[in-house]
This record gives C-alpha cells, structure tokens and sequence, in this order.
C-alpha cells in the first residue's frame, strides 16, 4: 500500500509517504510561512526523493482538523483534488488523533491540544487499549482551565501532547499537578508519518463528503447567525 500524508492544520507542515507500507520519506517544517505556497512543491520533492510517481500512490490521507481554518482548508483541497484526478481513496484523520498517536505506547491517557486563543483550545482525551488508540472523551473547542479541572477530577496521569506547551505549561502543572507528564519538545510537533499509519487504519469516504472538522464556526458564519437571530 502506497500512501500519501498530508497536514497542513496548523502552524507544522508535515507530509510523508508510505511505500509498500513501511515509512519512505517524511518532511516537517515548523514556520510561519504560506501552506499554500510550499505544499506542492514539497510533495514533489518528496515524490522525487522515494521515487515515487503519482500514478502509484493508492490513498492520500488528510489531517482535517481542528485546526487553522485556513490551513485545514488548503489540506483538503490539496488532498481531495489529488484523489479525484488520481481515482484514488483519500481519508480525513483528526488532526488531535495523528497528534496523541506519538504517544500511543503510555499506559496513561494522552491529552493532545491546540491553542484556540482566548483561553481556548482544540482537545480530547484518548487512551491504549488492547493495543487500539481509543477517544475518552470527544474532540472540543472549550476553555483549557474548564478542561484541565476535568482532567484532573479524573485522577490518573496524562500525557500532554502539543506543538503549544510552552504557552500553556504554566496551567497545566498549576492545576494537574504531578498528574501531568510533558514529553521533551521534539514529541509536541505532529509527524505526518503517524497521519499515513492512522489514515491507514481506518475507512476512506466519497472525496466530495470530506469535510473539515473545526470544533467550532468559522467567524463569518457566526456572525451572519446571530445576524440571522436578530432578524
């Protein structure tokens, strides 16, 4: 199986493929610089460097959010205009999901997030068992200390996954205590290597009912509700 894995959902850029299933080539940057620009011509270089053509690819899998918005978008239109010109199966992968994967073999549940700002973040709570990545509890955009508080009612240790922990280490240890284990820094930003071995795992859907999943309404769609609830 030959799969291409792309993420474009936040700040990272990781893309990676797997060749006859095992990893050929990865790349990851970290930079406040344009998706859109550089997204092709590194999956070119990549396919270059794993001699790869594009006619032998059998899936592309996606990180679909949460996530930025617009880098969640430039993603999946990169990824479902790819599968259709290709007839290939393309799969969304949680972005939180491919995140708390790094940490898959801890007996602790793993509490991947993104920054949302405001106080806000991306978050769910997953779990190893029996050797399968489960979700404890469901993927929400919601006040971290509101989340940290429910964390820690729970009483056991959790993995803090996330390329924002400098930003949000201080209330981490504040509220959970010695419950909270945080990874060295290298383990917080998302490889696209563990996006392919998700994508790979599970189901793909039609190209044109992938949709993003941003855990909340992009501003102008909320505005234009409350505008809607006015009238």
């Amino acid at each position: 199986m030959n799969i291409l894995a792309i993420d474009t959902s936040n700040q990272v850029m990781g893309i990676a493929i797997l060749k006859d299933g095992l990893l050929a080539g990865e790349y990851t940057t970290n930079a406040k610089k344009n998706h859109s620009v550089r997204l092709m011509p590194a999956i070119d270089q990549l396919m270059k460097e794993t001699e790869m053509t594009p006619k032998q690819l059998d899936q592309i899998v996606v990180a679909k959010g949460p996530g930025s918005y617009t880098g969640v978008r430039i993603g999946l239109t990169t990824a479902k205009t790819m599968g259709w010109a290709l007839n290939i199966p393309v799969t969304g992968v949680s972005s939180l999901k491919a995140l708390a994967l790094q940490a898959q073999l801890t007996n602790a549940a793993i509490c991947p997030f993104f920054d949302a700002r405001r106080g806000l973040v991306y978050t769910g709570l997953y779990k190893n068992k029996d050797g399968t990545l489960t979700l404890e509890e469901n993927e929400v955009n919601i006040l971290f200390t509101e989340w940290l508080k429910k964390l820690a009612d729970r009483g056991e240790p959790v993995v803090f996954l996330s390329p924002d922990i400098e930003l949000h280490r201080p209330v981490i240890t504040d509220y959970m205590k010695d419950l909270a284990i945080i990874p060295e820094l290298v383990s917080h930003y998302p490889r696209a290597g563990y996006l392919a071995e998700a994508g790979a795992m599970e189901e793909s859907e039609p190209v044109h009912a992938l949709t993003p999943e941003y855990l909340r309404l992009v501003e102008a769609e909320a505005k234009w509700l409350e505008q809607q609830g006015k009238n």
